[in-house]
């Protein structure tokens, strides 16, 4: 696997080629999979997704308007015709899109990339309406992947040891990255966690223990490689207009007894129950 050499005691891997090799691949096809399942069912006007032009997230939504948003970096290394073309250039911390715009965006990776997290999910709080989703992944600080990654930093002065992962700016536990979504007023819709098996480079290797993905699942669910979350912008004392043909109103038809009937001349109830009462 290529790597980008930035001093004699540090190697990093970037992104774009660590998905190239087998244990990206691996990745990208979970959460391929997970992006599917989540924005499907997802309805809207405006979606849009920053980073990761390797991952086509919106694939499988029917938003008549979807973009993807990329840094400048990012553009260096999109090849041509190997993904989705990107829409825009943009900031992921000062996105070009009104408040309350948008009824989805999708952060692969985008918040543990950026130099600044915070400042992205903010902005991803902004230009939601209400009711609008977030789809989040990212690298589990506590997973078998990210394990290996610490152990190699910590070798990696004695001559030996390998990073797996490529460099990430800034690790986000899942429940570091649930609160911030609770002090946005965001709620956790779903969460899930992915990708058991071991940091191996052999495709051969990944595919013998694929059978760790069931167990994982079942007995170490948080030990997972991956996390995928879907949160909810809630908004208070706003509420989603439903389409009109859901509150039409309908006639309620309520019997009248026969004996409550007035007739519409004066006296004619008196005389009607005088000549009834005559003998």
């Amino acid at each position: 696997m290529a790597k980008v050499t930035l001093s004699p005691d540090r190697l990093v891997i970037d992104l774009p080629t660590w998905l190239k090799a087998p244990a990206g691949q691996y990745l990208l096809e979970w959460e391929r999979a997970q992006f599917e399942r989540a924005v499907s069912d997802i309805f809207g006007f405006n979606a849009v997704q920053l980073g990761m032009p390797e991952l086509d997230g919106l694939q499988a939504n029917r938003m008549p308007h979807r973009w993807l948003a990329c840094n400048d970096v990012q553009l260096r290394h999109l090849a041509t015709g190997a993904s989705p073309a990107p829409a825009l250039c943009t900031d992921f911390g000062a996105l070009p899109f009104p408040a309350a715009s948008l009824d989805l965006v999708l952060l692969p990776h985008a918040l543990e990339l950026h130099s600044d997290p915070h400042a992205t999910l903010r902005e991803v709080e902004r230009v939601l309406v209400p009711e609008g989703r977030v789809v989040i992944c990212g690298f589990n600080p506590v997973g078998m992947w990210a394990m290996r990654q610490r152990r190699a930093r910590w070798t990696q002065h004695l001559g030996f040891g390998e990073r797996f992962l490529p460099d990430v700016q800034n690790w986000i536990g899942y429940w570091r990255l649930r609160d911030w979504l609770r002090l946005l007023s965001f709620e956790v819709e779903l969460h899930q966690f992915g990708c058991y098996r071991p940091a191996l480079h052999s495709q051969a290797w990944l595919e013998r223990c694929a059978w760790m993905d069931s167990v994982g699942a079942r007995w170490w669910p948080i030990f997972g490689s991956v996390y995928f979350i879907v949160a909810v912008k809630r908004v208070r004392g706003m509420k989603r207009l439903e389409p009109a043909w859901k509150n039409a109103s309908k006639v309620a038809v309520v019997p009248v007894s026969i004996a409550n009937k007035v007739s519409a001349r004066p006296g004619a109830a008196s005389n009607q129950t005088e000549s009834e009462a005559a003998p």
